[in-house]
Protein backbone atom coordinates (compact mmCIF):
# COMPACT_ATOMS: atom_id res chain seq x y z
CA UNK A 1 0.00 0.00 0.00
CA UNK A 2 1.39 3.42 -0.52
CA UNK A 3 1.07 5.57 2.36
CA UNK A 4 -0.09 8.98 2.42
CA UNK A 5 1.92 12.13 4.18
CA UNK A 6 -1.33 13.38 5.68
CA UNK A 7 -2.68 10.80 7.69
CA UNK A 8 -3.70 12.06 10.59
CA UNK A 9 -7.97 11.49 10.27
CA UNK A 10 -7.76 7.91 9.51
CA UNK A 11 -8.27 5.33 12.08
CA UNK A 12 -6.60 2.51 11.53
CA UNK A 13 -8.46 -0.85 11.46
CA UNK A 14 -8.91 -3.61 9.58
CA UNK A 15 -11.54 -3.84 6.53
CA UNK A 16 -14.75 -5.49 7.90
CA UNK A 17 -15.74 -7.73 5.08
CA UNK A 18 -19.05 -8.43 3.98
CA UNK A 19 -20.98 -11.62 4.41
CA UNK A 20 -23.45 -11.81 1.99
CA UNK A 21 -24.57 -13.74 -1.41
CA UNK A 22 -22.04 -14.44 -4.14
CA UNK A 23 -22.77 -10.68 -6.31
CA UNK A 24 -24.27 -11.22 -9.80
CA UNK A 25 -22.73 -10.28 -13.10
CA UNK A 26 -23.99 -8.39 -15.85
CA UNK A 27 -23.60 -7.88 -19.23
CA UNK A 28 -22.85 -4.16 -20.33
CA UNK A 29 -26.34 -2.71 -20.78
CA UNK A 30 -28.55 -0.12 -22.18
CA UNK A 31 -28.62 2.01 -19.16
CA UNK A 32 -31.55 1.08 -17.89
CA UNK A 33 -32.17 0.54 -14.31
CA UNK A 34 -32.27 -3.45 -14.50
CA UNK A 35 -28.50 -2.87 -15.97
CA UNK A 36 -27.60 -0.53 -13.30
CA UNK A 37 -28.88 -2.28 -10.17
CA UNK A 38 -27.61 -5.93 -11.58
CA UNK A 39 -24.21 -5.33 -9.67
CA UNK A 40 -25.94 -6.07 -6.40
CA UNK A 41 -29.42 -7.69 -5.74
CA UNK A 42 -31.54 -6.14 -2.81
CA UNK A 43 -31.68 -8.88 -0.60
CA UNK A 44 -27.70 -8.47 -0.45
CA UNK A 45 -27.39 -4.72 0.45
CA UNK A 46 -27.51 -4.18 4.38
CA UNK A 47 -30.59 -3.07 5.91
CA UNK A 48 -29.74 -2.14 9.68
CA UNK A 49 -31.25 1.68 9.93
CA UNK A 50 -28.52 3.41 11.76
CA UNK A 51 -30.90 6.76 10.71
CA UNK A 52 -33.90 6.58 12.28
CA UNK A 53 -32.51 7.74 16.21
CA UNK A 54 -31.00 10.33 15.50
CA UNK A 55 -31.90 13.64 16.88
CA UNK A 56 -31.12 17.53 16.10
CA UNK A 57 -28.32 19.35 17.55
CA UNK A 58 -29.27 22.54 17.94
CA UNK A 59 -25.20 24.20 17.81
CA UNK A 60 -24.78 22.07 14.06
CA UNK A 61 -28.65 23.68 13.27
CA UNK A 62 -27.30 27.56 14.09
CA UNK A 63 -24.84 26.91 11.59
CA UNK A 64 -26.84 27.01 8.80
CA UNK A 65 -28.31 29.80 6.51
CA UNK A 66 -31.01 31.37 7.92
CA UNK A 67 -34.27 30.10 7.02
CA UNK A 68 -32.74 27.01 5.64
CA UNK A 69 -35.06 24.41 6.36
CA UNK A 70 -34.86 21.66 2.93
CA UNK A 71 -32.15 21.05 0.48
CA UNK A 72 -31.62 19.13 -2.89
CA UNK A 73 -29.22 16.89 -3.05
CA UNK A 74 -27.94 14.92 -5.87
CA UNK A 75 -27.16 11.21 -5.68
CA UNK A 76 -24.84 9.19 -7.87
CA UNK A 77 -25.92 5.83 -8.35
CA UNK A 78 -23.17 2.78 -8.67
CA UNK A 79 -25.55 -0.26 -8.40
CA UNK A 80 -22.54 -1.32 -6.34
CA UNK A 81 -22.24 -1.39 -2.42
CA UNK A 82 -21.23 0.61 -0.24
CA UNK A 83 -21.91 2.80 -2.71
CA UNK A 84 -25.86 4.03 -3.58
CA UNK A 85 -27.86 1.25 -5.51
CA UNK A 86 -31.55 1.08 -5.88
CA UNK A 87 -33.83 -1.46 -3.79
CA UNK A 88 -36.19 -4.25 -5.74
CA UNK A 89 -38.88 -1.78 -5.46
CA UNK A 90 -37.75 0.25 -7.72
CA UNK A 91 -37.46 4.00 -5.88
CA UNK A 92 -35.74 3.42 -2.37
CA UNK A 93 -32.19 4.50 -2.66
CA UNK A 94 -29.81 2.61 -0.21
CA UNK A 95 -25.78 2.84 0.14
CA UNK A 96 -23.49 4.73 2.28
CA UNK A 97 -23.40 8.28 0.80
CA UNK A 98 -27.11 7.65 1.39
CA UNK A 99 -26.99 6.82 5.18
CA UNK A 100 -24.91 9.52 5.78
CA UNK A 101 -26.72 12.16 4.26
CA UNK A 102 -29.64 11.36 6.04
CA UNK A 103 -27.64 11.03 9.11
CA UNK A 104 -26.42 14.58 8.71
CA UNK A 105 -29.87 16.04 7.87
CA UNK A 106 -31.15 14.70 10.80
CA UNK A 107 -28.58 16.37 12.92
CA UNK A 108 -29.49 19.78 11.12
CA UNK A 109 -33.45 19.31 11.12
CA UNK A 110 -33.53 19.40 7.21
CA UNK A 111 -35.31 17.66 4.62
CA UNK A 112 -33.66 16.33 1.53
CA UNK A 113 -35.07 16.35 -1.89
CA UNK A 114 -32.85 13.88 -3.25
CA UNK A 115 -33.19 13.10 -6.49
CA UNK A 116 -30.35 10.76 -9.00
CA UNK A 117 -28.32 12.18 -11.15
CA UNK A 118 -25.06 10.83 -13.35
CA UNK A 119 -21.75 10.58 -11.69
CA UNK A 120 -20.12 13.14 -14.37
CA UNK A 121 -22.96 15.66 -13.78
CA UNK A 122 -23.11 16.45 -10.32
CA UNK A 123 -19.63 18.77 -9.88
CA UNK A 124 -21.02 20.82 -13.03
CA UNK A 125 -24.08 20.91 -11.87
CA UNK A 126 -23.52 22.11 -8.09
CA UNK A 127 -21.84 25.75 -9.79
CA UNK A 128 -24.89 26.07 -12.00
CA UNK A 129 -27.21 25.69 -8.32
CA UNK A 130 -29.34 23.12 -9.62
CA UNK A 131 -28.60 21.07 -6.76
CA UNK A 132 -27.62 22.33 -3.40
CA UNK A 133 -24.96 19.09 -2.81
CA UNK A 134 -23.72 16.11 -4.32
CA UNK A 135 -22.44 12.70 -2.95
CA UNK A 136 -20.98 10.16 -5.04
CA UNK A 137 -17.79 9.13 -3.18
CA UNK A 138 -16.50 12.25 -4.48
CA UNK A 139 -12.70 12.14 -3.93
CA UNK A 140 -11.23 15.55 -2.81
CA UNK A 141 -8.47 16.73 -5.04
CA UNK A 142 -6.47 19.49 -5.47
CA UNK A 143 -8.36 20.57 -9.11
CA UNK A 144 -11.68 19.51 -7.66
CA UNK A 145 -11.24 22.46 -5.09
CA UNK A 146 -10.71 24.56 -7.32
CA UNK A 147 -14.75 24.88 -8.08
CA UNK A 148 -15.92 22.80 -5.43
CA UNK A 149 -16.14 23.14 -1.79
CA UNK A 150 -16.19 19.95 0.06
CA UNK A 151 -16.77 18.40 3.64
CA UNK A 152 -14.99 15.16 4.48
CA UNK A 153 -16.66 12.12 5.99
CA UNK A 154 -14.45 8.99 5.06
CA UNK A 155 -11.25 8.15 3.38
CA UNK A 156 -11.24 5.88 0.29
CA UNK A 157 -9.16 6.00 -2.54
CA UNK A 158 -7.74 4.45 -5.58
CA UNK A 159 -7.17 0.86 -5.74
CA UNK A 160 -7.11 -2.23 -8.70
CA UNK A 161 -8.72 -5.42 -9.13
CA UNK A 162 -7.86 -8.14 -11.97
CA UNK A 163 -8.70 -11.88 -13.02
CA UNK A 164 -7.15 -14.19 -10.42
CA UNK A 165 -5.08 -15.53 -13.40
CA UNK A 166 -3.46 -12.51 -13.99
CA UNK A 167 0.34 -13.03 -13.25
CA UNK A 168 -0.16 -9.02 -11.26
CA UNK A 169 0.06 -9.25 -7.50
CA UNK A 170 0.11 -5.03 -7.06
CA UNK A 171 0.37 -2.04 -9.11
CA UNK A 172 2.77 0.30 -7.38
CA UNK A 173 3.44 2.12 -10.40
CA UNK A 174 1.07 2.56 -13.57
CA UNK A 175 3.89 1.73 -15.84
CA UNK A 176 3.14 -1.74 -14.88
CA UNK A 177 0.15 -1.71 -16.65
CA UNK A 178 1.61 -1.01 -20.08
CA UNK A 179 -0.24 -2.40 -23.21
CA UNK A 180 -3.28 -3.54 -20.94
CA UNK A 181 -6.58 -2.29 -21.08
CA UNK A 182 -8.07 -0.77 -18.00
CA UNK A 183 -11.65 -0.20 -16.88
CA UNK A 184 -13.09 2.27 -14.86
CA UNK A 185 -15.78 5.05 -14.31
CA UNK A 186 -16.34 7.38 -16.33
CA UNK A 187 -15.68 11.10 -15.37
CA UNK A 188 -13.95 9.42 -12.26
CA UNK A 189 -10.64 10.57 -10.89
CA UNK A 190 -9.35 7.09 -12.05
CA UNK A 191 -10.06 8.15 -15.52
CA UNK A 192 -8.39 11.48 -14.91
CA UNK A 193 -5.53 9.73 -13.31
CA UNK A 194 -4.97 7.32 -16.01
CA UNK A 195 -5.44 9.76 -18.92
CA UNK A 196 -3.19 11.75 -17.27
CA UNK A 197 -0.14 9.38 -17.24
CA UNK A 198 -0.41 7.35 -20.19
CA UNK A 199 2.69 9.26 -21.10
CA UNK A 200 4.71 7.04 -19.08
CA UNK A 201 4.42 4.03 -21.29
CA UNK A 202 5.51 5.44 -24.41
CA UNK A 203 7.93 7.58 -22.71
CA UNK A 204 9.52 4.39 -21.31
CA UNK A 205 9.29 3.11 -24.95
CA UNK A 206 6.31 0.42 -24.03
CA UNK A 207 2.80 0.37 -25.28
CA UNK A 208 0.64 3.06 -24.00
CA UNK A 209 -2.43 1.31 -21.60
CA UNK A 210 -6.17 1.57 -23.08
CA UNK A 211 -8.47 3.48 -20.66
CA UNK A 212 -12.09 1.72 -21.08
CA UNK A 213 -14.74 3.88 -19.32
CA UNK A 214 -18.07 2.94 -18.45
CA UNK A 215 -21.34 4.77 -16.54
CA UNK A 216 -22.45 1.05 -15.08
CA UNK A 217 -20.66 -1.10 -12.31
CA UNK A 218 -21.73 -3.98 -13.67
CA UNK A 219 -19.92 -3.29 -16.95
CA UNK A 220 -17.27 -3.02 -15.50
CA UNK A 221 -17.19 -6.01 -14.23
CA UNK A 222 -18.36 -8.04 -17.10
CA UNK A 223 -15.67 -6.39 -19.18
CA UNK A 224 -12.73 -7.67 -16.61
CA UNK A 225 -14.55 -11.29 -16.71
CA UNK A 226 -15.11 -11.71 -20.26
CA UNK A 227 -11.62 -10.55 -20.88
CA UNK A 228 -12.39 -7.57 -22.62
CA UNK A 229 -10.14 -5.82 -19.95
CA UNK A 230 -7.61 -7.11 -17.79
CA UNK A 231 -7.72 -4.39 -15.05
CA UNK A 232 -10.39 -2.58 -13.18
CA UNK A 233 -9.68 0.79 -11.29
CA UNK A 234 -12.02 2.12 -9.23
CA UNK A 235 -12.78 2.88 -5.55
CA UNK A 236 -10.57 0.70 -2.50
CA UNK A 237 -14.44 -0.04 -0.93
CA UNK A 238 -15.96 -0.88 -3.73
CA UNK A 239 -13.32 -3.00 -5.49
CA UNK A 240 -13.17 -4.68 -1.91
CA UNK A 241 -17.00 -5.24 -1.84
CA UNK A 242 -16.88 -6.68 -5.39
CA UNK A 243 -14.23 -9.26 -4.87
CA UNK A 244 -15.85 -10.55 -2.14
CA UNK A 245 -19.00 -11.41 -3.90
CA UNK A 246 -17.81 -12.45 -7.09
CA UNK A 247 -15.82 -15.80 -8.34
CA UNK A 248 -12.82 -15.48 -10.12
CA UNK A 249 -11.53 -12.35 -9.31
CA UNK A 250 -8.98 -10.47 -6.71
CA UNK A 251 -8.17 -7.27 -5.14
CA UNK A 252 -4.67 -6.27 -6.21
CA UNK A 253 -3.58 -3.36 -3.55
CA UNK A 254 -4.51 0.02 -2.48
CA UNK A 255 -3.10 3.08 -5.04
CA UNK A 256 -4.12 6.20 -3.51
CA UNK A 257 -6.04 7.29 -0.87
CA UNK A 258 -8.33 10.29 -0.89
CA UNK A 259 -10.73 12.11 1.25
CA UNK A 260 -14.22 11.69 0.27
CA UNK A 261 -17.03 14.57 0.90
CA UNK A 262 -20.11 16.08 0.45
CA UNK A 263 -19.58 18.39 -2.80
CA UNK A 264 -21.18 21.76 -2.92
CA UNK A 265 -20.33 25.10 -4.91
CA UNK A 266 -17.62 26.88 -4.31
CA UNK A 267 -17.98 29.46 -1.35
CA UNK A 268 -21.47 28.02 0.45
CA UNK A 269 -22.42 29.11 3.33
CA UNK A 270 -23.48 25.15 4.00
CA UNK A 271 -20.05 23.62 5.02
CA UNK A 272 -20.03 24.68 8.81
CA UNK A 273 -23.12 23.33 9.41
CA UNK A 274 -22.58 19.97 7.44
CA UNK A 275 -18.71 19.73 9.30
CA UNK A 276 -20.36 20.16 12.75
CA UNK A 277 -23.14 18.03 11.99
CA UNK A 278 -20.36 14.96 11.13
CA UNK A 279 -18.10 15.63 13.90
CA UNK A 280 -21.66 15.03 16.08
CA UNK A 281 -21.74 11.81 14.36
CA UNK A 282 -18.27 10.85 15.09
CA UNK A 283 -18.91 12.07 18.24
CA UNK A 284 -21.79 9.78 19.50
CA UNK A 285 -20.91 6.72 18.08
CA UNK A 286 -23.59 7.03 14.66
CA UNK A 287 -20.58 7.26 12.38
CA UNK A 288 -18.82 3.89 13.30
CA UNK A 289 -22.25 2.13 13.38
CA UNK A 290 -22.35 3.14 9.74
CA UNK A 291 -19.45 2.33 8.66
CA UNK A 292 -19.85 -1.14 10.70
CA UNK A 293 -23.38 -1.49 8.74
CA UNK A 294 -21.30 -0.91 5.36
CA UNK A 295 -17.95 -2.86 5.83
CA UNK A 296 -15.91 0.34 5.63
CA UNK A 297 -14.72 0.81 9.15
CA UNK A 298 -10.80 0.86 8.11
CA UNK A 299 -11.85 3.78 5.86
CA UNK A 300 -13.26 6.13 9.07
CA UNK A 301 -11.83 9.45 10.23
CA UNK A 302 -11.42 10.91 12.98
CA UNK A 303 -12.84 14.53 12.45
CA UNK A 304 -14.65 16.38 9.28
CA UNK A 305 -12.31 18.49 7.30
CA UNK A 306 -13.81 21.79 4.65
CA UNK A 307 -12.11 20.75 1.42
CA UNK A 308 -8.50 19.30 3.08
CA UNK A 309 -5.82 19.15 0.47
CA UNK A 310 -5.55 15.95 -1.59
CA UNK A 311 -3.55 13.65 0.06
CA UNK A 312 0.00 13.05 -1.14
CA UNK A 313 1.90 9.85 -1.70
Amino acid sequence: MRTPSRARNRLITPFVAISAATLLLTACGSGTDDAVNAAAKSDEIPTTDVVSAIKKDDAAAKLLPSGTTSLTLAVSVSGQPPGTSILDDGKTLAGQDIDFANAVAKVLGIKLDTQQASFEAILPALDSGKYDLGVGNFGVTDERRKTIDFVTYINDGQGFATRKDSKLTKVTDLKQLCGLDIATGAGTTFEATLEENKHLCTDAGDKAYKVQTYNEQGAIWSSLQQGRSDVVMSTINGLRYAVAHQSGVKFLNEYHRLDVGFAFKKDTKLTPAFQAAVNKLIADGTYAEILKKWGTSGSAITKSEISPPELKD
